[in-house]
């Protein structure tokens, strides 16, 4: 089953952000994991998210197998995604 993205208004502001090179990279990576997505993701100690590496940047979803959706949350540097 293939899940659907969904971009949060501050996953699309932090993305835009970025360098063009690393934000298609993210993408990329997030189209890839449209199809299987259990094997990209891990999920984080203590939280219902779920995180991405893409080289030094991460991006933190939320799964929801039952509608089959993943909700892109944040994106940002591997220093700074994790503080809020």
């Amino acid at each position: 089953m293939a899940y659907k993205l969904v971009f949060s208004e501050e996953a699309l502001s932090q993305l835009r952000k970025l360098d063009n090179k690393i934000a298609s990279r993210i993408i990329e990576k997030l189209e890839s994991a449209i199809d299987h997505p259990v094997r990209f993701f891990h999920r984080l100690a203590g939280r219902e998210d779920y995180k991405l590496r893409v080289g030094d940047y991460r991006v933190l979803v939320k799964l929801l197998h039952n509608e089959g959706i993943i909700f892109v949350l944040s994106l940002g540097h591997r220093k700074n995604i994790y503080r809020k």
